[in-house]
């Protein structure tokens, strides 16, 4: 199993809180195993075993066990590339947590992440990946603190979220989470999780960018795959991107195109826990997204795009992936 990493700029972050307490964040980092000349390196990762190992450094160094919540006043939006810059053209905060929900793999595949509502409450749960190792509390301390940062920045300082639950054992002095959160702190839990009002999520921002948003994300999908292993399934959905503008291909058509039977295609794609049928409609969803982010593109020629025979078609599919419509959803980008 592939050791989980972490885009090493996230650790820029880190190192700044480090300087700014007299301390050698360059040493600490040779000293966890991670290599300083790295941060020059947009794309570039650290493995969690040496980050891990920096944040043990850290803590010890500082005598500050509240260091993660610390850390999260220097992270700017750039630190997370695209990902940061979609997270602030985002029109609403359900937004921003969804694309971060999509996207985090690109920062860290150390968690996955899920955005889950509960009554008139919506969750925001960290979770390790099957067989994985955990972070430091301190990087789950951070995250948190970030995103209820990031929160604040679109609907004012005194924002503050319903509950934090955090897996971390209770610290002698809990008085520093709870004023980073401003929240019932909930400590040893069964899960990291954030809490949120509905209505907050919901709440369209005035200064979302729909254009910029969809810029950023088109990156962030390339980026994404190049991380993931080159399966059958993410060869078939390249194929369907380069082919749809001409029509929906037949099954058969793009199999030959993969070199191989349809027969294997779709053995392929079964032991892969999926269908030639629903990766069609997982890629014209994502790209429907895409495409209607941009305001010069019409929902018929959305649907051109797509490969569908005419709009009518294509708005009873998008209705069936995401519940509206596709002028509804161009609205709700819009705060309208």
């Amino acid at each position: 199993m592939t050791e989980a990493s972490t885009l090493a700029s996230w650790t820029r972050a880190l190192r700044r809180q480090l300087d700014g307490l007299g301390l050698d964040s360059a040493a600490l980092c040779r000293e966890a195993g991670l290599d300083p000349l790295l941060l020059d390196d947009a794309n570039a990762r650290y493995p969690l075993s040496a980050t891990t190992r920096l944040w043990q450094l850290a803590v010890a160094a500082s005598g500050d066990p509240a260091l993660g919540l610390n850390t999260s006043r220097h992270v700017a939006p750039t630190t997370f590339h695209a990902l940061g810059m979609a997270v602030m053209a985002s029109g609403s905060l359900r937004e921003i947590f969804e694309r971060i929900v999509r996207y985090h793999q690109v920062v860290s595949d150390a968690l996955e992440l899920e955005l889950r509502d509960v009554g008139d409450s919506c969750e925001l749960h960290f979770r390790l990946p099957p067989g994985g190792s955990a972070p430091a509390a301190e990087a789950i301390d951070a995250f948190a603190a970030i995103y209820v940062r990031t929160c604040r920045n679109r609907l004012g300082r005194s924002y503050a979220p319903l509950a934090v639950h955090l897996r971390r054992p209770p610290p002698a002095d809990p008085q520093p989470w709870l004023e980073a959160f401003r929240a019932p702190v909930h400590f040893a839990a069964a899960e990291d999780v954030l809490c949120f009002a509905r209505v907050d999520l919901d709440r369209p921002l005035d200064d979302g960018n729909p254009e910029l948003a969809a810029h950023n994300e088109a990156v962030l999908r390339k980026r994404l795959d190049a991380l993931q292993p080159d399966t059958v399934g993410r060869r078939l959905r390249r194929a369907l991107e380069q082919c749809l503008p001409n029509g929906e291909p037949s099954a058969e058509v793009l199999a030959h195109g993969l070199h191989l039977s349809l027969r294997s295609l779709q053995r392929h794609l079964s032991e892969e826990g999926s269908s030639y049928e629903q990766v069609l409609a997982e890629t014209r969803h994502a790209l429907a997204v895409q495409h209607l982010g941009a305001a010069d593109c019409s929902i018929s020629e959305v649907a051109y795009l797509l490969g569908f025979a005419d709009s009518s078609s294509f708005s009873r599919a998008f209705k069936r992936w995401s519940g509206q419509s596709p002028s509804q959803y161009r609205d709700s980008l819009h705060g309208r």
